[in-house]
């Protein structure tokens, strides 16, 4: 468990940077290679066959190499086997990235510089940011919190509980291939079918440790533990996603606005269900609200965890 603990703070003081060699970015770069290299557009069946067949060597490459890296690490000296352990972990986790990436749009907001908000805004979400008026990137990138709170910081620290950095990597290559594959486009419908299903399955926990985890840390910033869990209750099934609706719902009860609506992803409309309700003025404060919980949040997994880790 100290190893762990070691992971999570040593997230919290370098994050994610760009010069620092990382595994997601190495996942990525394969995933790419693979994608131009298999056989596509001959029939939906056969894409379908290409996307598994990319699922299982990400996946497989993934945890062989981590595997590897880790053993071997340790045969080397003990001390090699416990840096290796702690950088792995550490890579799974983005508590200090999402604090960053969300709070430099804040300050653009604060500034009333829309342009420099939306170019910030869409380092962290996948939809079109070009037109966005100030109080809907506001509540763009409050949703963008509470997703993240689940794939960057709940998930994979639930997985570094269970399984270590391997099984957190193994994570972190599925939810990578969902979020590169896993649109439901022309392009990647069938492609990515497999890549989305298998995201979904190993995000039916976590999302809903990470959304009773926010509805506690509301409650810990003063906020109504009851209108955050509900909310999750009520409204998290609306989502078209059976994972992501959770955590959004929980933040938009614990901050008391509305979350969902008309949106665009490669100029293309998509309509989500509204989630919350409308409580309180949308401005840039919102955003500092939601990185509070979700920081909190990610305290608590790792005491929960810890407590959980001792007692069994």
């Amino acid at each position: 468990m100290h190893l762990i603990l070691l992971c999570y703070f040593l997230d919290l003081i370098l994050g994610d940077p760009e010069w620092m060699p990382h595994p997601v970015r190495l996942i990525g770069g394969l995933i790419n290679f693979l994608e131009k290299k298999l056989p596509r557009s001959i029939s939906a069946q056969l894409e379908r066959i290409m996307g598994i067949v990319t699922v299982l060597i990400i996946v497989g490459v993934t945890v062989y190499i981590s595997y590897l890296f880790l053993y071997f690490s340790a045969k080397i000296n003990p001390v090699f086997g416990m840096i290796a352990y702690t950088y792995l972990g550490y890579t799974t986790i983005s508590v200090k990235d999402l604090w960053v990436k969300a709070n430099a749009v804040t300050i653009e907001l604060e500034n009333d510089c829309i342009s420099a908000a939306r170019e910030k805004l869409s380092k962290i979400v996948g939809r079109d940011t070009h037109a966005l008026e100030k109080d809907e990137i506001a509540l763009a990138t409050v949703e963008s919190i509470a997703e993240s709170t689940n794939d960057g910081i709940v998930a994979p620290i639930f997985y570094l509980l269970l399984g270590g950095p391997v099984l957190a990597i193994a994570y972190k290559s599925i939810n990578t291939l969902d979020s590169m594959l896993g649109y439901k486009d022309a392009k990647y419908l069938n492609f990515g079918w497999f890549s989305a299903k298998l995201d979904d399955m190993a995000n039916f926990v976590p999302a809903r440790i990470t959304g009773l985890l926010i509805a506690i840390a509301s409650f810990l910033c003063g906020k109504n533990f009851i209108k955050s869990f509900m909310t999750m209750v009520v409204d998290g099934r609306k989502h078209p996603s059976p994972n992501s609706g959770i955590s959004e719902a929980a933040m938009a009860g614990a901050l008391g606005v509305r979350l969902g609506g008309l949106s665009y992803y490669g100029g293309q409309p998509a309509t989500k269900p509204y989630i919350g309700n409308k409580e309180r003025a949308i401005n840039f404060l919102l955003i500092g609200d939601a990185l509070k919980v979700s920081l909190i949040s990610s305290a608590l997994i790792i005491v929960f965890g810890g407590v959980l880790r001792w007692i069994i």
